[in-house]
């Protein structure tokens, strides 16, 4: 396996605003509604019902992006889970 060439103290060490986003094209909130996927991922398992209180402007957004609406927060709330998931193991650990 070839060993990765990127140098990721530094990438770890950059502040958001060291970041070049020039060249890229902010996406639509088509784009955004639609950006996650789950082909050849594992099924999502069950479900469950819960009441959640969310501000009024979150969720007419969302309910503004059409059918699904609630899939597509769940989605969000998941990738943000898995993204933040390590660092939640890590605190824990200390």
């Amino acid at each position: 396996m070839q060993q990765s060439q990127t140098d990721w103290k530094k990438i770890d060490a950059m502040e958001d605003k060291d970041i070049n986003l020039s060249e890229l094209s902010e996406a639509s909130h088509e784009q955004f509604a639609k950006a996650i996927v789950r082909k050849n991922l594992k099924p999502v398992q069950g479900k469950t019902q819960i009441t959640l209180r969310l501000d009024t402007d979150v969720l007419n957004w969302f309910k503004a992006q059409g059918q699904g609406y609630q899939t597509n927060i769940n989605a969000l709330l998941k990738v943000y889970k898995d993204a933040n998931q390590n660092q939640s193991l890590t605190k824990k650990s200390r």
